[in-house]
Formats: structure tokens, C-alpha cells, sequence
């Protein structure tokens, strides 16, 4: 296996097990928005640019739990560095 192929295996791996933290939550909102939270807060840029180079590359996030994949996709804004790095509106501290 390719070093590539298997970081993104563990990647899938470690997300999947916030997947299944999350899943437990009662309100399927609030198990979404705890795993982009997660992601945004303890995963650092470029394992989260891995994570979507993973779900928009030839694999298509294979392996990714649906739970996972919905919460990746839906706040894809909040967590994807490449979108987030393009914001070219100033933030209010600066003005």
C-alpha cells in the first residue's frame, strides 16, 4: 500500500470514531455539528485538506461513515482550509 492510501485509511479511521461519539446524540443536528466542531477544533489544517482531497478524489470518501460524510459535506465552509483561506472579507479586529 501507498503511504497516500494509508494515511487517508487512517484518516477514515479517526473520523469514523468521532462519527460514532457523536452518533449517540439525540438530535441528529446536534451529532453533526459535534463532529465539524471536533474536526475544526483538534484536527489541524492539512488533515482536514486530506479529509476532502480523500472525499473529492478517484476513492469519493469511500469508507467514510454516513454520519461522517453529511457533517464533512454540510460544513464543508466551517472546517475545508482551502475555503477558508479564500475568504477574502476582512475580519472585524482589523477594521
Amino acid at each position: 500500500m501507498s503511504p497516500t492510501v494509508d494515511a487517508a485509511a487512517t484518516l477514515v479511521r479517526l473520523a469514523n470514531r468521532i462519527g460514532e461519539f457523536f452518533a449517540a446524540f439525540p438530535e441528529r443536528e446536534e451529532a453533526l455539528d459535534g463532529i465539524a466542531q471536533h474536526l475544526a477544533k483538534f484536527w489541524e489544517p492539512r488533515m482536514r485538506r486530506a479529509l476532502y482531497a480523500h472525499l473529492d478524489g478517484a476513492a469519493q470518501g469511500e469508507g467514510l461513515a454516513p454520519l461522517v460524510r453529511e457533517a464533512v459535506l454540510t460544513r464543508r465552509g466551517r472546517l475545508d482550509p482551502a475555503l477558508l483561506s479564500a475568504d477574502p472579507a476582512p475580519s472585524a479586529a482589523s477594521a
